[in-house]
């Protein structure tokens, strides 16, 4: 088969329209290549936004958790367990101080302004300063004495005629009140709880009780 050679100028076309061709693609490549990397941030960041969103734990409060809740439970254990400590304390305090109000009231007696209320609080202040005798006792010797008046006076006896009559309940004279007169009632020889009590104190120390009195002593 004869061999046909182009002439020069027509390899010369075709190479150069060759070229064009590869060139043109080479571009049309590029073109593509572009287009997806600059399409490639577009669809990460529509990627982005259809994602889900972290989900932050919630309480049962319906506010979200903290931290130290989301990981442990002993941050909110030991606030309860303080929180109920203080509680009790402060209901323990509130009780104690209750008791000691009710103390107080129990302490604080109301004696009625007669001879039975000076007898009994004359008896209750005789207990604490460690002075014997009865109610009886007490009672037997004011009627003897006094007959229940505390502004009785005696002003015929040997003690009126050297000038110290006997006054009060239990006829008490002042030199006797003075020696044996209770610390805490009134210094005052015709009053009624400082007279008892003065008189129980000396009739203790000479006949051992004001119960132990039948007589003018």
């Amino acid at each position: 088969m004869p061999s046909f050679t182009l002439p020069r100028a027509a390899r010369i076309t075709r190479i150069t329209r060759t070229h064009k061709v590869a060139v043109a693609v080479l571009a049309a490549a590029g073109a593509t290549s572009g287009l997806a990397l600059t399409s490639a941030p577009d669809t990460a960041q529509a990627a982005s936004e259809h994602s889900p969103a972290a989900v932050k734990p919630v309480s049962a409060k319906g506010q979200p958790a903290k931290a130290d809740d989301a990981k442990t439970g002993r941050p909110v254990t030991a606030s309860v367990a303080d929180h109920v400590k203080v509680t009790a304390v402060e209901k323990q305090h509130s009780a104690q101080q209750a008791a000691n109000r009710s103390a107080e009231r129990e302490a604080v007696k109301d004696y009625p302004n007669n001879l039975d209320g000076w007898i009994r609080e004359s008896l209750d202040i005789m207990k604490a300063k460690g002075i014997p005798g009865s109610y009886e006792g007490l009672h037997r010797n004011i009627m003897r004495e006094s007959a229940g008046d505390p502004n009785a006076v005696n002003g015929w006896d040997v003690n009126a005629v050297n000038g110290t009559p006997s006054k009060g309940l239990l006829q008490v004279i002042q030199p006797t009140f003075d020696a044996y007169h209770v610390a805490g009632t009134p210094d005052k020889l015709t009053d009624p709880i400082a007279n008892i009590t003065a008189a129980a104190n000396y009739a203790a120390d000479r006949y051992g009780s004001i119960d132990n009195v039948d007589s003018a002593y």
